[in-house]
């Protein structure tokens, strides 16, 4: 017999036993079973739970009582949460292996936000995950990270229930019951997908993308396109998750904001993700040329030279020119990073324009970044296949030269993701 969807509420029911009871009353009533687990460190558990504080901090390797005196500090709340947190994780990968929940849901404030969202955010893309946050409201990046992980807003401290929580709260349990109940058949239809590609994509190099997703949608795959505003390193964090079948790493402004500190920082290094999956890959150095920053007058003074040839790309963000000597750093990354992943791999070089900014009558039309294509040359290894062509990143023809030269490095993989090519 089928069992019905189970939905984990995990958090700290001693400081919210109320409202955790109100969610669990919730989502029995929209149908759903519950698997209740309490991380709170403070006191009793404001109702039984089926998996207590002491087992979540056994977990961890820490004793409960170590941390009932609520001392703030590194060596009191902040450890607490740490480790509670830690233990919840395990607690929650031994569910999900063992296909026993469905979905996960928590209640937090600062504190709690912390100690769910680190056991939430590493359960695995599609598993469903929401807190109801006090944090939902400002800047959840160190929250969410990379994950598909929900955050509600709480509107009001989870403090007591009222006219309000009670709605806040009554309908994250609801929506938390649909996807619980609909998880089985979302899997299915992702099990069943066409191999993914990942492109990067700029708005400055975006007709060339949309040219080869179309290639690709019509050769039977599905395509993933990442901003390069700093979503690469989304990008990068779903290739090691093995969610991403094969790359087309087309635009690659965010090296040189990650080494000058532009706002498209992606906050870690690029190009690492396909040398530690060896999924086949083609890299083009779209865009590589330049970093960003906001409007003019955010531009800091080291930068803001006319070496760097500041371009207004509209009034809340500038490019900024890669000098000669980042551009020979930037082609040996390049050439480096494909040296060393393991998949089929190659390079295009689009020699007449890394972008829309060097199309006729745009202000860095002329500019010769061949420092850039010099470096890729003297670097890249004699075996590895590497185009060129005279024509600019966004011309149908190099496009089209691209998705041909993926289609090599996909045809000599070794094993195929589906029945495609």
């Amino acid at each position: 017999m089928e069992r019905k969807a189970v939905v984990c509420l995990a958090g700290t029911l001693d400081t919210k036993g109320a409202e955790y009871a109100y969610v669990k009353d919730c989502l029995l009533a929209a149908g759903v079973d519950v698997h209740v687990i309490d991380c709170g460190v403070l006191g009793e558990p404001g109702f039984t739970p089926d998996v207590d504080a002491v087992q979540v901090a056994e977990r961890a390797g820490i004793r409960l009582e170590d941390f009932q005196s609520g001392v703030e500090g590194a060596g009191g709340r902040v450890l607490a949460v740490t480790k509670m947190s830690e233990g919840l994780q395990q607690v929650l990968e031994e569910l999900v292996s063992q296909d026993r929940i469905d979905a996960v849901v928590g209640l937090g404030g600062t504190g709690g936000t912390d100690l769910l969202s680190g056991a939430f955010k590493n359960l695995g893309l599609g598993f469903p995950k929401l807190i109801v946050s006090t944090m939902a409201s400002n800047n959840t990046r160190p929250y969410v990270g990379h994950s598909d992980l929900h955050m509600a807003n709480a509107v009001t401290d989870i403090a007591g229930l009222n006219s309000i929580s009670k709605q806040v709260l009554g309908n994250a349990a609801n929506g938390v019951a649909g996807m619980a109940m609909g998880r089985a058949r979302i899997r299915a239809q992702a099990e069943a997908s066409k191999p993914l590609i990942a492109v990067s994509m700029f708005g400055v190099t975006t007709p060339g993308v949309m040219r080869v997703r179309s290639r690709l949608e019509a050769e039977g795959f599905e395509v993933v396109t990442f901003h390069a505003v700093g979503e690469g390193a989304g990008m990068e964090h779903l290739i090691d998750q093995g969610a991403i079948d094969g790359l087309i790493d087309y635009t690659l402004p965010e090296v040189l904001n990650h080494w000058n500190h532009g706002i498209f920082d992606p906050g870690c290094e690029r190009m690492e993700a396909a040398i530690r999956s060896g999924i086949p890959q083609v890299v083009v150095p779209g865009a590589m040329e330049c970093f960003n920053f906001g409007a003019v007058d955010t531009i800091p003074a080291e930068f803001n030279t006319p070496e760097r040839n500041v371009l207004v790309h509209n009034p809340n963000i500038t490019s900024l020119l890669a000098t000669p000597e980042e551009l020979v750093k930037l082609g040996e990354y390049l050439a480096e990073h494909v040296n060393q992943a393991p998949g089929p791999k190659a390079v295009g070089l689009p020699l007449g324009g890394l972008d829309n900014y060097f199309k006729e009558g745009s202000q860095w039309h002329g500019v010769d970044v061949t420092p850039l294509f010099d470096a890729v040359r003297r670097t890249l290894d004699p075996g590895i296949e590497l185009i060129e062509m005279e024509s600019n990143i966004n011309d149908a023809e190099f496009a089209d030269a691209i998705f041909d030269l993926f289609m090599k490095q996909w045809a000599a993989r070794e094993q195929p993701a589906a029945a495609v090519g």
